[in-house]
């Protein structure tokens, strides 16, 4: 076992002729490559027909990994169904959204309720088990791939009413959760639900339903039907292995599955980060987060990323010389314990063929990108175990439910152009930028670690969770909640109080009415000398013991209440009624974080990115990264040495960050 963050990627030799495979191992030496992800989609390869399997090449793939000395992580290779599987068993095919029975294609191509797809995967998995766990390369068990897409079949169907009766217990409970008595949708047998589609109660796409329950259930359906799926193989795999590490490869923000109902079923947490085109620094430091949050601030791992470009957009950009190295290493300053790609060597057919990698078609190892990542390489095997199982010591929550994120996107009114990833980024960025380490928790998270939980657009509220956030402010702590908050009990229905809901005595503020305009209309809020714009929702808020802190500017609620803070207990808590611009909310944010203490030493800087790691041994750790085009001075907070390159720096001494530069100081 070597002690440093694992570096590698996904591989897949059998794609091309034997003798390539010993470049490919030279050039991995040369990149200091130690960790590979192999088998991902093989299981046609591994298994040509149902009752033959193969695992020839596999065992040379593997064999030549550990005489190389590299570890793998093994993937089952149940993401992609074998073409005879599907014509066999055609029922494994998914139906869709439209009710489309699908024909043989593409991946992620299964019917999570599929009993042959259940039998012959685990049935693979128990296999590899049986013939791997004790092989010298093995590292970890990958199960599937980038588990999605939902199945509306009758199986699925049969499924879904199993697990209704399962989780209500009877049709009275079930009519009660739904609101079935509106337009005459009283059931009266569990065989009359049929899953929500374009068939039944959807219109205008899969966020505009009649039923909002009954969606809201399907979803939760689908994330319980594919990780029933991950836990079968799991459980294979643990009849021939009981102690490699298995996991399975996330999405970050991926709003069709609930990732907190898999967490504590994962031994460690991976991910695959490709954010969008035009993404902040802050949007993939937000999806590190919340993997991390996954297991109660436990490392995790980087299962993918691209060394250069993707291929599956419209346009792929370049990645720009130093952004691999800075990308990788905020992964690392957000608790990543590995750090690997998506694809070690390019593809030379299929709609990946252009996707970035590290060893071209061409197989140079000249090239910028493979520079690039070969001295990343050599500066991590510098860095050693250093950052190795370290935590961070954040003192601020943001909360990210999965459920308040459906319930508000399928919600008829007040305004479909609210995005919960939008508020919730917009909330976390502004305390990233003001030097604040943030957790990203589960609603269900302990809060007593914290000073301030942020909980942007919590549109649903359940179960203990109100007495949690009042005994944060009871302690002196700060809650800050915004508009469309506490709107909604467990099954998506509307409480029967004053909005906020369950939140308004914390709030200390009451809500009758709102307003929803046009995204092109700007409505002022005034925070003393400072004005902001707000758009989208507006709600007009009535004090119940609240203060006021910013008030609208037009129409005929000027001079009401926008942002209000209730003195509680020892603390506070602050409700924002609208959707405001970005200055308004690191106003808001700033003066949060600076009550508890909490601002960081480069706050005025917002594109310089701190992040705080305390290793095993009590090491701190302060990683600085500079996501600006141009160098940047800075003074130094404390004595410290940076680790990439031995220069030790004092209390109050000038340094520079070079552009896109990384530095990662030991404090004393």
């Amino acid at each position: 076992m070597i002690d440093k963050i694992r570096y590698g990627g996904d591989y897949n030799p059998e794609q091309w002729p034997e003798p390539v495979w010993d470049d490919d191992h030279r050039l991995f030496d040369r990149a200091r490559i130690d960790t590979l992800t192999v088998g991902v989609f093989s299981w046609s390869l591994t298994q040509p027909g149902e009752d033959i399997y193969d695992f020839t090449i596999l065992d040379r793939i593997l064999d030549r990994a550990a005489a190389e000395n590299r570890r793998v992580c093994l993937a089952t290779g149940t993401a992609a169904l074998p073409p005879w599987l599907a014509r066999r068993h055609p029922e494994v095919n998914r139906t869709d959204f439209e009710g489309r029975r699908h024909r043989y294609g593409q991946r992620h191509n299964f019917c999570p309720s599929s009993p042959a797809y259940r039998r012959l995967s685990t049935a693979m998995a128990a296999r590899l088990a049986e013939r791997y766990a004790d092989h010298p390369a093995l590292l970890a068990w990958h199960i599937n791939n980038e588990y999605s897409g939902a199945c509306y079949c009758e199986l699925c169907a049969e499924a879904f009413r199993d697990w209704l009766l399962d989780r209500h217990g009877t049709l009275d409970a079930l009519n009660d959760a739904w609101c079935t008595t509106f337009w005459s949708h009283r059931y009266t047998d569990w065989a009359e639900i049929e899953p929500p589609s374009a068939l039944t109660e959807h219109w205008r796409g899969p966020d505009h339903t009649a039923f909002q329950g009954l969606t809201l259930d399907y979803h939760r359906f689908t994330t319980d039907a594919l990780l029933g799926c991950f836990l079968a193989e799991k459980e294979a795999i643990r009849r021939h292995d009981a102690v490699t590490p298995v996991t399975t490869n996330f999405m970050g923000m991926f709003r069709p599955l609930d990732y907190h109902r898999w967490a504590s079923h994962l031994d460690f947490a991976s991910w695959d980060s490709y954010p969008p085109l035009d993404a902040p620094p802050t949007w993939p430091a937000l999806a590190h987060d919340l993997m991390r949050g996954l297991k109660d601030g436990a490392p995790f791992w980087l299962m993918e990323q691209t060394p250069s470009t993707m291929a599956c957009r419209d346009v792929n950009p370049l990645r720009r010389p130093g952004e691999l190295r800075l990308a990788t290493f905020q992964a690392i300053a957000h608790g990543a314990d590995a750090a690997l790609y998506f694809q070690m060597r390019a593809s030379r057919g299929a709609c990946e063929k252009y996707h970035g990698a590290v060893i071209g078609h061409a197989g140079r190892d000249d090239t910028r990108v493979f520079r690039e990542v070969a001295e990343l390489g050599r500066e991590l095997e510098l860095l050693g175990e250093t950052t190795l199982g370290a935590r961070t010591p954040a003192r601020t929550a943001l909360l990210f439910d999965w459920d308040s994120w459906w319930a508000l996107e399928m919600s008829d009114g007040p305004s479909r152009l609210v995005k919960y990833q939008d508020v919730v980024h917009a909330y976390y960025r502004a305390a990233r930028e003001a030097g604040a380490d943030v957790d990203v928790v589960p609603v269900t998270a302990d809060l007593t670690p914290y000073d301030v939980v942020l909980a942007p657009v919590l549109h649903m509220v359940k179960d203990d969770l109100v007495t949690r956030l009042e005994a944060v402010t009871a302690r002196g702590g700060t809650v800050l909640a915004t508009f469309l908050s506490g709107r909604v009990d467990v099954h998506d229905r509307a409480f029967l109080t004053d909005v906020p809901g369950p939140l308004a005595p914390l709030m200390g503020v009451r809500v009758d009415e709102w307003d929803a305009r046009q995204p092109e209309f700007a409505q002022t809020v005034r925070f003393g000398e400072l004005a902001c714009e707000a758009r989208l929702v507006f709600e007009l808020v009535q004090l119940r013991g609240a203060t006021p802190i910013g008030t609208y500017g037009t129409d005929f609620y000027a001079g009401t209440p926008a942002v209000t803070r209730n003195k509680t207990g020892r603390g506070e808590a602050w409700y924002v009624a609208t959707a405001l611009d970005r200055p308004g909310v690191d106003w808001v944010v700033r003066r949060i974080l600076a009550r508890h203490g909490l601002l960081g030493p480069y706050a005025d800087r917002p594109e310089v990115e701190t992040a705080t790691r305390v290793a095993p041994d009590g090491t701190r750790l302060l990683f600085v990264l500079n996501h600006d085009s141009e160098a940047v001075q800075l003074t130094a907070t404390a004595s410290s040495i940076d680790l990439l390159t031995g220069k030790r720096v004092e209390e109050h001494d000038p340094f520079t960050l070079d552009p896109v530069g990384v530095a990662i100081l030991r404090l004393n």
